[in-house]
């Protein structure tokens, strides 16, 4: 395949799934993926041989759970609208709301909705925030001082309005079952006189279960060691990392080599803010594949060649560097970046009308399938 593509292994992609469904069945809980981390469509088949729902946060992804996954979605929105509201109906099963004022706004029309035998049940549930993070990056904190995200305790009602039957809380980022322990004890310190007023509890996403070394009998003994005080409650956790994490890469070219000062900078024909936006944000460096990160290995015996990478955008900060590789980079070698199909593929833009990365899955087999191959036409309607 021409450079530049994102390509899926489907081997990987099963393990992680397997696991997933494992620890669902040990737990009791309901694990469902978050189409905000990803959404690839074309691959949901495979999905729906180990999970059974989403959860959306827009209505055109609560639409995409009904119409591509085959099933209703789990959607929270930190702000409905009347114009969206209807489809969201349409394609939930859970809706939950984000504040007190939200929840009295549209619950009507979800009684409406619920009153026509015609049309399935929703249930109505609300976001809490406990005002416990572990989460170290701001920009990813839900439960910062001065939050947006969810109720605190000090403002809910002593008595739930009737028509909530579920809390949603969400406070993790890629952490691990210990941060989830104490952040469960958090909510249950909390939150302990209105959770025997619902049936179900939306521990949000974040958690990273795939990942190399998390403990997964920690969470399964956790889970179901609050099952056992809150028999009445459902449990059900939304990851969207996990699904994903470690199944494909980003493959790139060299496309000219320039030096400045002494810095060498590879340009790419992909893009850190158009295809990687979360390195910049977040920020974090991906792994190159046969190269060292300087930073964290210097001096180096074997890779003495020192690139920063940079990408094809004309904005100034589109560069991550730098790296040291074994030989002298050259106009059209391959820059492979590891772990690339996570937030990455949801979150890419058109900026400068740079060219999309494909999209490709590699089966089981080992045979490439090109799932999408993008064109000047998607650049051009998106923008009328």
């Amino acid at each position: 395949m021409h450079t530049p593509y994102y390509l899926l292994d489907e081997t990987r992609l099963r393990r992680n799934l397997a696991l997933i469904r494992r620890t669902a069945e040990r737990s009791g809980a309901e694990i469902i993926l978050a189409f905000k981390a990803y959404a690839l469509w074309r691959t949901f088949p495979i999905f729906r041989e180990y999970i059974s729902h989403t959860t959306a946060s827009s209505a055109d992804e609560a639409r995409l759970a009904r119409e591509e996954f085959g099933s209703l979605a789990h959607t929270y929105s930190p702000a409905y609208t009347e114009a969206d509201f209807g489809e969201v109906m349409r394609s939930s099963s859970h809706i939950t709301f984000n504040s007190l004022t939200q929840l009295q706004r549209f619950a009507p029309a979800i009684e409406a909705w619920n009153a026509d035998a015609s049309h399935h049940n929703i249930k109505t549930g609300l976001r809490i925030n406990p005002e416990y993070s572990e989460i170290t990056t701001e920009l990813y904190n839900p439960c910062a001082p001065g939050s947006r995200f969810g109720v605190l305790a000090d403002a809910l009602p002593t008595q739930l309005p009737c028509r909530v039957s579920g809390l949603h809380v969400h406070c993790l980022c890629e952490n691990g079952a210990d941060t989830l322990a104490r952040t469960l004890h958090r909510v249950e310190e909390r939150f302990a006189p209105w959770l025997s007023q619902v049936s179900w509890l939306n521990l949000g996403g974040g958690h990273l279960i795939t990942r190399e070394g998390y403990d997964t009998d920690l969470l399964v003994s956790t889970l179901r060691a609050f099952q056992k005080r809150h028999p009445a409650i459902h449990l059900i956790l939304e990851p969207g990392s996990a699904f994903a994490w470690q199944t494909g890469e980003l493959v790139a070219s060299v496309v000219d080599i320039v030096s400045n000062h002494g810095i060498q900078t590879a340009i790419l024909d992909v893009s850190f803010t158009c295809h990687m936006p979360d390195c910049l944000e977040m920020p974090y460096h991906p792994a190159v594949r046969g190269a060292l990160l300087r930073d964290d290995h210097h001096p180096s015996a074997t890779h003495t060649c020192a690139y920063r990478l940079g990408g094809n955008s004309c904005l100034s900060g589109d560069y991550m560097g730098t790296w040291l590789f074994r030989e002298p980079l050259n106009v059209g070698d391959t820059i492979v970046f590891e772990d690339m199909l996570h937030y990455t593929t949801v979150k890419t833009t058109t900026f400068n009308g740079v060219h999309h990365p494909s999209i490709a899955l590699r089966h089981t087999d080992g045979t490439i399938q090109e799932l999408r191959r993008y064109t000047y036409a998607d650049y051009r309607d998106r923008m009328d």
